[in-house]
């Protein structure tokens, strides 16, 4: 989702801002805070909390005096610095209704976060949910963050990606996390140095908490050595893990082994990404069949440039017809060509099939796949967005699209053309279909 602009402090200094922004409250020992209104501020993410960016730009830059409604505060990307971060501590204090704390994209450094953590460990802060993307933080960060999530049950989501907090940091930080006191839902640890011995303790957190339901590690090199000591914490009994991120992880098809006997007993597991590893067609071979299997209850499966080719389709084919659980599934950036979007379309083209989102951009599609895909609108009623971004594909297969889409027995509300050209006859008559079907979304 795209981040809302935040107007320019380029007249205030970090801390001269950020008080600024708070006002009374930077200085009071309680808030009084109006109550939220509803409607356009309603954040639709955070489930109607109010994010304090919206509220800025209706206060208007520098944004002195702005409301301060305390659920959800947002000061991403606001340069705010250590020397910021001083009124954080009295801050997190006096908002006891705080829920949420986005503070990515801002060079806090190790000291500011240390900082940070003084007012996350007051008795007076509730934070459930805080980002620290992009923050500048090391290894040093780690055990203050540590301590937090010792002292506190009620954070549930840490986003700390984009950090080098490297295998040393993750170390300290596993600490915590495997503290009984944890109770933490979601972790973020994406390009954050990871390396293979970080996941013997990863095991073990995910082992043994219970209330962790999302592990990001994308963007680590963890490789194959590193997912084979991870599988066996997510094989545990008490494991209730429900999504699971290894983008860009240097995993082959032989970590796809360890990975599909975890697809195969672990019924809890909805969302897996393995996009950007090398898992080639045998590594595809194999999550299908496990796939297969009736202990599989995967919801969600990203297998985005993964190095596949038409040779796999006929394992994704059979697949497709026979899984009742899968219903989004990224296929982008992989070299299928039309012969192997042909085999594709033949398969959910049969009763039955329950896929409802499939992405196919970059995959090599021509005019001559678009016969497949058009025929496949027809013929499929649970298939809701379909994605042929940058693919070869002119106003001869642009038409077929939309030959199909103009039926009224077409159920697809949603087609990505990202990098797709076609002439001005073209788009007349698309804009005829959109006219026509408001409940369709042709997004180019």
């Amino acid at each position: 989702a795209c981040q809302p602009f935040i107007p320019p402090r380029a007249r205030l200094g970090p801390t001269a801002a950020l008080l600024s922004f708070l006002g009374p409250w930077a200085r009071r020992g309680r808030v009084a805070a109006p109550p939220a209104r509803p409607g356009s501020l309603a954040s639709p993410r955070a489930g109607g909390c109010v994010r304090l960016t919206r509220l800025l730009l209706r206060a208007g830059p520098p944004c002195v005096g702005a409301p301060l409604t305390a659920a959800c505060s947002s000061l991403q990307n606001c340069s705010l610095t250590e020397a910021g971060c001083g009124v954080l501590p009295s801050t997190l204090r006096s908002l006891p209704t705080l829920r949420e704390l986005h503070l990515s994209d801002n060079p806090l450094g190790d000291a500011g976060l240390r900082l940070l953590c003084e007012g996350l460990l007051d008795p007076q802060c509730h934070l459930e949910k805080l980002q620290l993307e992009y923050c500048r933080l090391t290894a040093a960060s780690c055990e203050p963050l540590a301590s937090v999530l010792r002292a506190t049950r009620a954070l549930k989501e840490l986003t700390v990606s984009n950090n080098d907090i490297g295998e040393a940091g993750a170390r300290v930080l596993g600490q915590g996390l495997a503290d009984s006191a944890c109770q933490l839902e979601t972790l973020r640890l994406e390009n954050c140095g990871l390396t293979p011995a970080n996941c013997k303790d990863l095991c073990g957190i995910v082992a043994s908490q219970a209330s962790l339901r999302e592990l990001d590690l994308g963007s680590n090199g963890l490789g194959d050595a590193g997912i084979a000591e991870l599988c066996p914490g997510l094989l545990s009994p008490a494991s209730r893990l429900k999504t699971l991120w290894l983008w860009e992880c240097d995993i082959t098809a032989s970590g796809c082994r360890d990975l599909c006997r975890v697809l195969q007993a672990k019924e809890t597991l909805k969302e897996l990404s393995l996009a950007g590893n090398k898992l080639g067609d045998e590594g595809a071979r194999l999550l299908c069949e496990s796939l297969l299997q009736p202990g599989c209850q995967l919801e969600s499966l990203w297998v985005k440039s993964c190095s596949l080719t038409a040779a796999c389709c006929q394992h994704v084919s059979l697949m497709l017809t026979q899984n009742k659980h899968l219903l989004e599934l990224q296929l982008s950036s992989n070299k299928l060509g039309d012969s192997g979007i042909q085999e594709l379309c033949q398969a959910l083209s049969q009763p039955g099939t329950t896929l409802r989102v499939l992405c196919l951009g970059d995959c090599e599609v021509t005019n001559s796949g678009c016969s497949s895909l058009a025929s496949l609108l027809l013929a499929n009623r649970s298939l809701r967005e379909l994605d042929l971004s940058n693919n070869c594909v002119g106003d001869p297969g642009v038409l077929q699209l939309l030959g199909s889409l103009e039926q009224p027995g077409c159920a697809l509300e949603q087609l990505v053309l990202y990098d797709t050209y076609w002439t001005e006859e073209v788009e007349d008559r698309l804009q005829a279909l959109e006219g026509s079907k408001p409940g369709l979304r042709v997004i180019s």
